[in-house]
C-alpha cells in the first residue's frame, strides 16, 4: 500500500460506510474498484441526486462538469437534430456510468423514464479518486470501451438489420442487462415510442413485431412491460439473421 493511502487504513465508522456499502449496484458499477475499507472516501466524493420521470438531468451542449453513476431507475439517452427531431441512442440503468466526453460539453441528453437516482462526481473529485485508486481508472476505461462496442452494435442494428432482427436484438440486449437476476424475465420500463426511436422504426412496427414474436411463442409480454423469453435460442437466431425474418 502506498504512503498516500496510509491515513485511510483506520476502520471506518459504520454510519459513514453505510450508503456505499449497501448500494445495490456497486458490484456492477465502476465504484466496485474502491476497496471496502475506503468506501467513506467514495461516498464523500459523491453528491446524491434524484430525477423524477420526464426530468432532464444531463443536457446536450451543457458544460460536462460531472460524471454520474446511475443507482436505480432507467433513463433515455438521446441527441437532437437542429430541427428538433430526436434519436435515442441508448437507455441507462442501475450501474451505468454517464458523462464521459471528448469535449468540454455533454454530447447527449439524459432524461428520466421512471424515477432515477444517481451519484454525481465532479471531475476533480473523480480524478483524485483515480489517482489514489488506479483500479478505478481501469474500470472507467473499460466502461468507455464498452460504450464504443455498443455504438458499433447500434450502427449494425440501424444499418443492416430488418425490423424483426432489430426488435429481437433489443430484447436480447435488455435480457443480458438483467442476466445477474433472471435473463429470461425482465422489464421494459420505456414506452414503445422510445423503443421505436432507438431502433429507427415506427411505433406500429414495434407493436406489430412484438405481437408476432409472442404469437410465434418466442416471447411473452404482460402489463406492457414484463417480458419473458420463451425460446432464447430461436430469438437469438433471428437477431443474428440465421432465422427467416
Amino acid at each position: 500500500m502506498s504512503a498516500a493511502l496510509d491515513f485511510r487504513v483506520v476502520p471506518l465508522p459504520h454510519p459513514a460506510l453505510r450508503p456505499c456499502a449497501t448500494c445495490a449496484v456497486r458490484r456492477i458499477s465502476v465504484c466496485d474498484a474502491i476497496p471496502e475499507p475506503f468506501l467513506a472516501r467514495l461516498g464523500g466524493a459523491a453528491t446524491g441526486g434524484v430525477a423524477r420521470p420526464g426530468i432532464l438531468f444531463i443536457e446536450e451542449g451543457e458544460p460536462a462538469a460531472d460524471f454520474l453513476n446511475i443507482v436505480s431507475g432507467t433513463a433515455r439517452i438521446y441527441k437532437l437534430l437542429p430541427d428538433g427531431r430526436r434519436q435515442i441512442t441508448g437507455f441507462a440503468k442501475g450501474g451505468d456510468f454517464l458523462g464521459l466526453a471528448v469535449s468540454n460539453t455533454y454530447a447527449f441528453s439524459a432524461e428520466a423514464i421512471d424515477t432515477v437516482r444517481y451519484c454525481r462526481f465532479s471531475h476533480s473529485r473523480l480524478r483524485a479518486l483515480m489517482r489514489d485508486f488506479p483500479a478505478l481508472e481501469e474500470r472507467v476505461l473499460k466502461f468507455a470501451s464498452s460504450e464504443l462496442v455498443a455504438a458499433q452494435e447500434q450502427m449494425l442494428l440501424l444499418g443492416r438489420k430488418s425490423a424483426r432482427e432489430r426488435v429481437a436484438s433489443f430484447l436480447l440486449a435488455q435480457s443480458d442487462a438483467y442476466a445477474q437476476r433472471s435473463p429470461a424475465c425482465f422489464v421494459l420500463p420505456m414506452p414503445r415510442g422510445d423503443i421505436a426511436d432507438y431502433l429507427g422504426l415506427t411505433i406500429e412496427t414495434v407493436v406489430r413485431t412484438l405481437r408476432k414474436l409472442r404469437n410465434e411463442g418466442l416471447i411473452e409480454v404482460s402489463n406492457a412491460q414484463d417480458v419473458v423469453i420463451r425460446d432464447h435460442m430461436s430469438l437469438r437466431s433471428l437477431a443474428n439473421g440465421l432465422r427467416a425474418a
